[in-house]
């Protein structure tokens, strides 16, 4: 039997790898995060694509629930649990169904006992596996780096939590944001919760300080993916040539006690132009004896504790070593300490600034004499 115009078309049409996952990140429940991310499900369909909702939470919000009536949705899976009945889901029903969207609301959500996979994060990894397009939606104090900080911030331990490594996967975020003053009206027409749940919310999660520094963690999640974005595109397109948007400084350190001085200084030229910190270490076959090891713990324990990111590497030389991570981290200012500053010890301080400079890209460099004691 010959083949039909559309069978040649999908044989010679490149099969892509995986589904493209897009995420309607907030910073707090009543943002919009649903709705916007059904507005676009409707706007796709609209446009030909073939467009389901895996699953969607309405929480009795009247527009929310019109705004999923426009489109198809695949049956949840009923399920039973300490003699109650849930429903979860159905992934294996969506990927038989073939769609080329679904929609997938609260990615953190952690299912009933007996599901498939334990979190719904899972379920849209093999929705992306089935090369089905995602869109989801997720609030920033679900991310787990973040969930130390987010209970500091606002007193509340979040119990569901999503890996950092999920939102390495994720291709796209929108953030959908309002202003704390506009989410705070919401709440308490009761546009969110329930009226007499509102004025506890608003005394509590919702007060102005908490949504004002989720906001910019929220800010801060998205910025980074857009910098991810141009690292990769730059890899691809440009040969992995270096574009400074977002400020990365690194600081060099050894095992000295003397470090310590060096990433605080560090530290605080990052915070002034709001950059991230790196902290780099290059194991020449130096710092054997436990001495020297321990004061090493103790340098990159602190770099932590002040929210750098470390990166050790081992090699022969130091300035090849740092110009290869000044490279691959695309970091735009680096910090070197100067403590040695007479006699052959100058001599080979100097050689290695000269050795990094001829090796690293476009970046400045900065020299700060370290105080030792």
């Amino acid at each position: 039997m010959p083949k039909t115009p559309e069978q040649w078309l999908e044989e010679v049409t490149p099969q892509k790898k995986e589904g493209i996952f897009k995420l309607f990140l907030g910073y707090a429940p009543g943002v919009g995060k649903t709705y916007n991310m059904l507005s676009e499900g409707i706007r796709r369909k609209s446009r030909g694509e073939d467009v389901v909702i895996g699953l969607v939470e309405t929480h009795g919000r009247k527009g929310v629930a019109e705004l999923a009536a426009r489109l198809e949705t695949v049956p949840r899976r009923t399920m039973e649990y300490k003699g109650a009945s849930f429903e979860e889901m159905d992934v294996d029903a969506i990927v038989a169904r073939k769609p080329q969207v679904v929609l997938v609301d609260e990615l953190a959500h952690t299912n009933v006992d007996g599901s498939k996979h334990t979190k719904r994060y899972e379920d849209v990894m093999q929705l992306l596996d089935a090369r089905i397009d995602v869109l989801s939606t997720m609030n920033v104090q679900h991310i787990e780096s973040l969930m130390p900080m987010i209970r500091n911030i606002t007193g509340v331990h979040v119990r569901e939590s999503v890996p950092d490594w999920v939102m390495q996967r994720v291709s796209e975020i929108l953030l959908v944001d309002l202003t704390p003053e506009a989410l705070q009206t919401r709440m308490r027409r009761g546009d969110i919760y329930p009226l007499e749940r509102a004025e506890r919310a608003l005394g509590h999660f919702f007060r102005p300080g908490n949504l004002l520094a989720l906001r910019e963690l929220a800010l801060q999640q998205v910025t980074r993916a857009v910098d991810r974005s141009l690292e990769s595109y730059m890899e691809k397109e440009e040969g992995g040539k270096s574009v400074a948007v977002h400020e990365r400084i690194a600081v060099c350190v050894s095992s000295s006690p003397a470090a310590q001085y060096l990433i605080a200084r560090a530290a605080r030229m990052a915070q002034r132009i709001d950059a991230e910190l790196f902290v780099l270490y290059v194991d020449i076959g130096v710092d054997e004896n436990p001495e020297d090891q321990r004061s090493l713990r103790q340098n990159l324990q602190f770099a932590q504790n002040l929210g750098a990111e470390v990166v050790s590497s081992k090699g022969k030389h130091v300035a090849e070593e740092v110009a290869k991570i000044v490279r691959e981290k695309h970091i735009t200012q680096i910090v070197f300490g100067r403590s040695a500053q007479t006699g052959w010890r100058r001599y080979l301080y100097l050689s290695v600034i000269h050795k990094f400079l001829r090796d690293a890209p476009p970046v400045d460099v900065h020299i700060v004499t370290q105080e030792v004691k």
